[in-house]
């Protein structure tokens, strides 16, 4: 018979976890310029967290593909430039721990290519507490479509009704709601919370920090009884 695995709970990295989506905007507004694209920084923001080549696209107005694919070595470039700035966001390292502690799979359910997620990895120093990770080469086209959630419940063994995600960005809201995967959002990213919950989050708290401290209420609790 097949092994039972217990249920999962699904963790964004950029924004979530890790304080990266600002050092994201400033990589994308460099690179923009050096294209001679002017993108205002908040219109970046807005973006941050969706499929990067979907995000490229929008804000360049359908460039050329050489320049899109140009924008987004550009971009790696000037990210890996302030990789010193990252920092593991409140609670962050701790929350993983605890879920763990609880027995269910921390996976980290991120369409962050590999070498940044290696970056961000470095920065959590968790990995002994992780189960399973996915990529932004699992997927053709990542988040908002629900295909990086459906690869991350493969990868766990378990159904949508047995896991949970917490994310930072609309994006990631959507994602789980396609995916029928319940969602808690926090504020780390930038978004506010009467947005995440418009789009659909069960949950919203300040940072991970504040789920933590509050997890015996929400559906990550649920799952660990």
């Amino acid at each position: 018979m097949a092994e039972t695995r217990p249920p999962a709970a699904l963790f964004d990295v950029d924004g979530t976890l890790v304080d990266s989506n600002y050092l994201h905007v400033y990589a994308w507004l460099r690179a923009f310029a050096d294209q001679d694209l002017s993108v205002d920084a908040w219109r970046i923001h807005r973006s941050i967290g969706m499929d990067g080549s979907a995000l490229v696209d929008e804000l360049s107005g359908g460039a050329a593909d050489d320049i899109q694919q140009r924008l987004k070595e550009l971009h790696s470039r000037y990210y890996r430039d302030t990789a010193q700035l990252l920092r593991p966001l409140p609670g962050a390292q701790r929350l993983l721990r605890r879920v763990a502690e609880l027995g269910l799979q921390v996976v980290l359910a991120t369409s962050a290519p590999e070498d940044e997620l290696a970056m961000l990895r470095g920065v959590l120093d968790c990995d002994d507490v992780v189960a399973e990770v996915t990529t932004s080469g699992d997927v053709d086209v990542a988040k908002p479509r629900p295909d990086i959630i459906q690869v991350a419940l493969d990868r766990a063994g378990v159904t949508a009704e047995e896991a949970v995600f917490v994310g930072d960005a609309v994006w990631d809201v959507e994602s789980c709601v396609r995916a029928k995967v319940p969602c808690i959002g926090v504020l780390t990213g930038g978004v506010g919370g009467a947005e995440l919950r418009e789009a659909g989050a069960t949950d919203v708290f300040e940072d991970a920090r504040e789920l933590l401290e509050r997890l015996g209420e929400t559906r990550l609790a649920e799952l660990a009884r």
